[in-house]
């Protein structure tokens, strides 16, 4: 009778047991939480309105005061800007910059197509508050895009202050803090151009993020985020507001906004 090959002793096979347990959790799934994160530079105007605010409809009728724009970023790619001329869009923002570490792609496609069609365009800078200084990104932005002139065709730049798509909502910072940075951010981004920036933000971040800061009111145009009939609540400081994105899932390109006022007055906002 041939022998049996004794196996190990039972410690050594517990041991052997716990090695392959520990690699085959190695090619376990990443956690939702962290593959649920997107990669830096993704980030876009309105990212986190649908998760937080939801969606209750949008307006049934554009009024006469109204001026229709989009807002795009690299995810849109090439856009088919003599579609939205052909159907009523007059201004747009494109995405230039976020944080430090990123530039979109299309940003000349984008910004010079809409110029190119007779469109009102400008450019906006999604806020990382957790990388660098509020002054480092506005000079980043500045550089790469951000820029104004008074040509009658250039808005000034915004600043995209929302949930961090990253991360903590509020960028793990204190309201005094984020408003300090914001504070920054404005006054580097008007000492490089001459403009107060535009806010782009959505009542209940701000609320939550800020203490509902009221001292940018004056100075600084607002940029509403809410997908419902109405803009609703304004942030605190603010009687009316200047643009209103209303929609992510407009005709062509998704972002549709709306701004607070006939053609002339988006001139005007351009001329400074």
């Amino acid at each position: 009778m041939p022998l049996r090959r004794p196996g190990p002793p039972r410690p050594a096979r517990r041991l052997l047991g716990a090695v392959l347990l520990t690699a085959l959790c190695l090619t376990c799934a990443v956690p939702a939480s962290a593959a649920d994160t997107p990669a830096r530079g993704s980030a876009y105007l309105g990212m986190g309105v649908l998760a937080h605010d939801g969606s209750a409809g949008g307006p049934t009728t554009r009024e006469a005061a109204q001026t229709e724009g989009v807002d795009v970023s690299g995810y849109q790619g090439n856009v088919a800007w003599s579609t939205l001329w052909s159907s009523g869009v007059r201004w747009a923002y494109t995405k230039a910059s976020e944080g430090t570490y990123y530039t979109n792609p299309y940003f000349a496609q984008q910004y010079n197509g809409s110029y190119g069609v007779g469109m009102i365009r400008g450019a906006y800078h999604f806020a990382t508050p957790d990388t660098t200084t509020g002054a480092t990104q506005a000079a980043y932005f500045v550089a790469n895009g951000g820029g104004w002139s008074k040509d009658g065709k250039t808005l000034p730049g915004v600043l995209d202050i929302e949930w961090n798509p990253y991360g903590d909502a509020c960028y793990g910072k204190s309201a005094s803090a984020m408003v300090a940075w914001i504070a920054d951010f404005l006054s580097a981004y008007r000492s490089r151009t001459g403009r107060d920036a535009v806010i782009y933000t959505a009542t209940s971040w701000w609320s939550q993020c800020t203490g509902d800061y009221a001292g940018f009111a004056n100075t600084n145009p607002l940029w509403i985020a809410r997908y419902a009939s109405d803009p609703g609540t304004l942030p605190s400081g603010w009687s009316f507001h200047t643009m209103w994105q209303y929609t992510s899932s407009g005709p062509t390109v998704g972002d549709h906004d709306r701004f607070n006022g006939a053609l002339d007055r988006v001139v005007a906002l351009a001329n400074g």
